[in-house]
């Protein structure tokens, strides 16, 4: 072998290989790609005098991480406006607004987002306040799953939401005893507001995707799913298709990404031409429009994800005690044949039991060949029947959970558990009945909803219970874990996040491991995960990423 890489990794060591368990001595890389996985001596006849070597120094070097369910742009565009993930308080959340209006001209948006609803009596602020600390000006604000917004007086004033204003047919406006708005949207009632909001540019779009890059690099997640390409305003969503097109065109994306399609629910089949216009234009680079994402439900805590049996506690007159699908069955499986027939992938938001099963049955109604390659998978998956875990091997499904939210913390203490009940609770994050099964599974974030870092989601994952590093102090390494025969072990929930998120995507064999010919896409870690004690995974951090054999993130 003549040629000469341009870098190697010794003096570590080097998972090349998630599910064949195998480590090796060195690795050696030819621009983007992986030469060779082995012995040093293999590597020393491929150092040149232009190769990069990078000494490891003992840590463990491994295949990058991918996240099955994110929102890159989303999340780069809260984070260049008031962002308040990670703010615990009513008035923590009101002064980080206060300082942010305080910036802004005196007509301008208050844009951002990311509040809690563990944040506020009941998960519901108020817009009265948004009205003190925020001049007068409108103020749309989504809480950190963008599945409820809170909004200022001036918004809704603008939108002529009012005391006689319906609740539109997938949402709902919070109201006081008199009927009036309070200043929370949930669902589609989201974009009674959001339609006034102004769009981003694409630059504004391009430069929110490079914040969110180096972010996520920083972190080890060099490749992912983008779940919601499209204009989803009732979301509070913009549309990132042409800023992922650009970006992957002049190269300012290292990420290797899938866009899933956003699915216009009041479209129905008349969107099918758009959809396969906008996968043609995407390509076969770095930015791939793939996958078309449906949104059967909503989420437990605004009682709009869909369930079999009513909510508990809702009280008398709640117009949709079990939640609401948004997607009917027969309209959803109708989709789902015509879009599997097209060679799309299906990407469900599937939160609530009802929803699930509902999912896997268009998936179960499709010709038993085509189940499993459409590698068609199933986000979120808060609550499955015990009757359904079997179903999804049977159907080709794979499973995309969110492990970081399987614990105990707050929202789950207050805004689930209490209207779910104690049957119920026990269908929660069946992550490891389903891997028992058979069923593959991906892992995802759902970033900026919840925190992209992979570590503390492998931590939850494994131990079912928050690190000290997200946990609030004093409390999260005492608290019981959360259906703790339902964790999985280290590998599996790093197979997870590497060959799994591969393989939805189609990019099994390039990415998710560090064989011979795959993308060099490596994440050095300053702690060996499979050596320490569980309960120390969440201790560990990123000290060295490449993407495409390039340095994103430097450390060492």
């Amino acid at each position: 072998m003549n040629a000469k890489a341009t870098a190697v990794l010794v003096g570590g060591r080097i998972l090349a290989d998630v599910s064949g368990r195998r480590f090796v001595e060195a690795l050696a890389i030819d621009a983007d790609r992986v030469l060779v996985a082995g012995g040093r001596e293999e590597v020393e006849g491929l150092v040149g005098g232009s190769t990069e070597v990078i000494d490891l120094e003992g840590r463990l070097a491994m295949p990058a991480f991918g996240d099955a369910h994110i929102h890159a742009v989303g999340g780069g565009l809260e984070m260049a406006r008031c962002n308040l993930l990670g703010k615990r308080t009513r008035s923590e959340c009101l002064e980080g607004i206060a300082g942010y209006a305080g910036g802004l001209p005196p007509d301008a948006w208050v844009l951002g987002g990311g509040w809690a609803m563990e944040a506020f009596p009941g998960g519901l602020p108020q817009g009265s306040d948004l009205d003190g600390v925020c001049g007068g000006r409108p103020v749309f604000l989504p809480n950190r799953d963008h599945h409820s917004a809170w909004v200022s007086t001036a918004a809704l004033e603008r939108a002529g939401v009012e005391r006689g204003t319906p609740d539109p047919p997938d949402g709902r406006i919070e109201r006081d005893g008199a009927g009036r708005p309070t200043g929370v949207l949930h669902e589609g009632a989201m974009g009674l507001v959001s339609r006034l909001v102004p769009a981003p540019s694409r630059e504004e779009l391009v430069d929110a995707l490079g914040l969110a890059q180096s972010y996520l690099a920083g972190l080890g997640v060099t490749f992912w799913q983008d779940a919601c390409i499209g204009d989803a305003r009732e979301l509070g969503v913009f549309d990132a298709y042409d800023c992922y097109v650009a970006a992957a065109g002049d190269g300012r994306l290292h990420a290797d990404v899938v866009g899933a399609l956003w699915w216009e629910r009041r479209r129905g089949l008349a969107q099918l031409d758009d959809l396969l216009t906008r996968r043609e234009g995407a390509g076969r680079g770095a930015f791939r429009a793939a996958s078309v994402k449906i949104m059967l439900d909503g989420v437990c805590e605004t009682f709009t994800a869909a369930m079999t049996e009513p909510y508990l506690g809702l009280g008398v007159g709640h117009e949709h005690p079990r939640g609401k699908l948004f997607v009917e069955p027969d309209e959803l499986t109708a989709a789902v044949g015509a879009l599997d027939e097209a060679g799309f992938q299906l990407h469900f938001h599937a939160l609530g039991d009802r929803a699930v099963h509902v999912g896997l049955d268009a998936l179960e109604a499709l010709p038993p060949a085509r189940r499993g390659a459409g590698r068609h998978h199933l986000a979120h998956l808060q609550f499955v029947r015990p009757e359904d875990l079997d179903r999804f091997a049977r159907v080709g499904a794979t499973a995309n959970f969110q492990p970081l939210w399987a614990c105990r913390e707050p929202q789950m203490e207050e805004l689930t558990l209490p209207f779910v009940g104690d049957e119920r609770a026990e269908w929660q994050y069946s992550i490891g009945s389903l891997r028992s099964r058979g069923t593959p599974l991906a892992f995802g974030s759902d970033w900026p909803v919840s925190s992209p870092d992979p570590i503390q989601q492998v931590h939850v994952a494994v131990n079912r219970r928050l690190s000290t590093r997200l946990g609030r102090a004093g409390t999260a390494e005492t608290e019981v874990p959360f259906r703790p025969e339902e964790a999985v072990g280290v590998w599996d929930a790093v197979s997870a996040f590497t060959e799994g998120v591969a393989r939805v995507n189609r990019r099994e064999g390039h990415l998710g491991c560090l064989l011979p010919g795959a993308r060099a896409d490596v994440v050095v870690l300053d702690q060996d995960i499979f050596a320490i004690p569980p309960a120390e995974i969440g201790d560990t951090s990123v000290v060295h990423t490449l993407a495409a054999g390039r340095v994103v993130h430097p450390g060492l």
